[in-house]
């Protein structure tokens, strides 16, 4: 039951089920600290008693905040609620109501690993599995932090696990950032190991330590820089290019031209985090001009909202795109 006290003003009754002591413990958190979040994201108010919960504040809020509560008392069914989990539903909440996403369409996009269950957050990161699971080449773009290579590996994982694809081919480019691998210990292939850690990161997380090293040694996932790439023809297997911005022109072609039948490619990356020799040009920011329109490929555009980090990591991607914009306006 709702009453409108003003024009944008809306007060609204909100009764949670079922009326579970426990989890309405764990939703509000230690000294209501959920709750507290939750009026200070949207700008509401909020009241209970027992599972009753009276929201107040303008219109479009109040109906996010409901939105938000069931969505995060649904949650209490698998245990505790931490402030990460609460400000991600938050963040998400603003951008679904504005798209006229019902509340129960959450958790239709699910990948399965054989340690994890993954749901993608928000609209974008949805899309974004969807679109790899329906096209060949795809490519993820946007800050750190939006899930892009993350979501790219549960998917491989998923397709490996479920016998889509025969072997996953994780690569990056061998480009540093401000460290000169020729100088770094090792073997060409510990010298490159640092950077490809994220991938491994990711796939100890969906697989599990010892299944992947075995993986490995079966030559089922291969991770490797992108100039052992050249002159190969990949058949039935999910590759992902991670770190895309750092391929020259020449580069970007030669890696989509290796994609063979019953294959495919996720292409991620952060245009603005380059660290190419100054005077080369991105191929990814080439690339996605080129395949813009181009039926059959997915570009999927992640914003700083999409940030499931820190939230202050979104403050900071915020804050540099703001001041690189007046710095160009000035120059």
């Amino acid at each position: 039951m709702s009453q409108d006290t003003a024009t944008n003003h809306r007060v609204l009754q909100l009764a949670l089920e079922p009326n579970d002591p426990m989890r309405l413990a764990t939703l509000s958190g230690q000294q209501d600290e959920n709750l507290k979040l939750v009026e200070e994201g949207l700008a509401v108010t909020i009241r209970n008693r027992g599972n009753t919960f009276q929201l107040a504040g303008p219109n479009k809020q109040v109906k996010s905040a409901a939105n938000i509560l069931e969505q995060l008392y649904h949650e209490t069914e698998g245990g505790d609620l931490t402030p990460d989990t609460v400000h991600l539903f938050i963040r998400e909440s603003g951008m679904e109501s504005a798209e006229g996403v019902d509340e129960h369409q959450r958790g239709d996009v699910i990948i399965r690993t054989p340690k994890l269950m993954i749901k993608p957050r928000g609209l974008n990161q949805q899309d974004y599995v969807r679109a790899v699971r329906q096209h060949d080449i795809n490519f993820g773009v946007g800050p750190a932090g939006t899930g892009k290579t993350y979501l790219a590996v549960a998917a491989a994982v998923e397709a490996l696990n479920q016998q889509q694809v025969q072997r996953i081919l994780l690569v990056r480019p061998a480009v540093e950032a401000g460290e000169k691998l020729g100088f770094l210990p090792g073997d060409l292939a510990q010298k490159i190991d640092p950077y490809l850690r994220p991938l491994y990161d990711a796939l100890y997380e969906t697989i599990g330590f010892e299944q992947v090293n075995k993986l490995i040694e079966r030559q089922v996932i291969e991770i490797a820089p992108l100039a052992y790439m050249r002159g190969r023809t990949l058949n039935n297997a999910f590759i992902i290019l991670d770190e895309s911005q750092n391929t020259t022109r020449e580069q970007m072609k030669m890696f989509l031209t290796r994609i063979g039948f019953g294959s495919t490619a996720v292409i991620t990356g952060d245009i603005t985090q380059i660290d190419l020799p100054r005077g080369s040009k991105s191929g990814l920011t080439h690339v996605l001009g080129v395949l813009d329109n181009v039926p059959g490929i997915s570009i999927t555009r992640f914003l700083s909202k999409d940030v499931v980090r820190h939230p202050l990591v979104q403050r900071i991607i915020d804050a540099y795109d703001r001041f690189e914009s007046e710095s160009e306006a000035e120059s």
